[in-house]
């Protein structure tokens, strides 16, 4: 964006320096995650560039990493595992969060603040602590090394997002459709089914790929409570970094930024999609 015409020679000069700022930021957030991109073509076993890679080799690139991770069972065990752990307790969180939501913004709903900040309390507790509490309770319950138990650590930790995310399509909703539904004979379910739902969902999917996304790159819990048969991707990824150093872990960091970039990408959608319904104009 050009400064108006009428800018003083001062004014350009902190403009161009906020400019410069903002882009050294972002220089350094972005540039440690996609340096990991081209590493992972590298065709020597090395985690740094070689000499091919910086002349630009062709020979010095390769796809040995990405058909490493293919062939080998155990990066095969850990995405299975990855999106079973991660489906499951990316339904039950939207589930479960979602009748939260919807409970919370009633407005007889009683001690609502306090119940909301319990829902939301797994965000803000720091993750070993909480880590360590689950594992502790889920080995009394016999639920530890189980795939219950991940499951359900998991979608403890997804619940806030969907939580706040459809609280906050609920804000502004009318109720008076719902009223208007009951006084035409309309069930509990069909109401929800046929009016909340539709207004709500850009909510509920935020929220469920929020929960997704914690679920899939979710290690401190996994390391506590998993035992060797529900070991994910970044629990493969975190024991490959300790016991053997390969760069086929740069491959798979490459699929999760891919991933990652897909989910913001369809959330981004979703905030347009939910602004246009709203008659917000960007």
């Amino acid at each position: 964006m050009s400064l108006p015409t009428y800018c003083t020679p001062l004014e350009r000069i902190a403009h161009l320096s906020y400019r410069l700022f903002c882009y050294g930021v972002l220089f350094f957030l972005v540039m440690p995650i996609l340096i990991i991109i081209p590493l992972s073509f590298n065709a020597e076993p090395y985690f740094s560039f070689s000499e091919g890679m910086l002349n630009l080799d062709s020979s010095a690139f390769s796809l040995r990493w990405y058909q490493d991770m293919v062939n080998n069972s155990q990066w095969i065990n850990a995405l299975k595992n990855s999106l079973i752990i991660a489906i499951a307790s990316t339904f039950l969180a939207t589930s479960l969060g979602t009748l939260a939501a919807l409970g919370l913004a009633r407005n007889d709903m009683p001690l609502r603040n306090l119940v909301m900040a319990l829902l939301i309390s797994p965000m803000i507790v720091p993750v070993i602590i909480a880590a360590a509490g689950m594992y502790f309770f889920y080995t009394k319950l016999g639920m530890g090394q189980t795939y219950t138990g991940v499951i359900l650590a998991h979608t403890v930790l997804g619940v806030p997002f969907v939580v706040i995310t459809v609280t906050s399509t609920l804000v502004g909703f009318d109720h008076s459709l719902t009223r208007a539904a009951a006084n035409l004979g309309a069930s509990p379910s069909r109401t929800f089914f046929k009016i909340t739902m539709p207004l709500i969902r850009p909510g509920v999917i935020s929220g469920g790929l929020f929960s997704f996304g914690t679920s899939f790159d979710e290690v401190v819990v996994v390391l506590f409570i998993s035992g060797v048969e529900q070991r994910t991707v970044p629990r493969q990824m975190w024991s490959g970094i300790r016991e053997q150093i390969s760069p086929t872990i740069l491959a798979v960091a490459t699929l999760l930024i891919v991933l990652s970039i897909l989910l913001l990408v369809t959330l981004e959608l979703l905030r347009r999609r939910n602004a246009r319904m709203r008659g917000i104009r960007e």
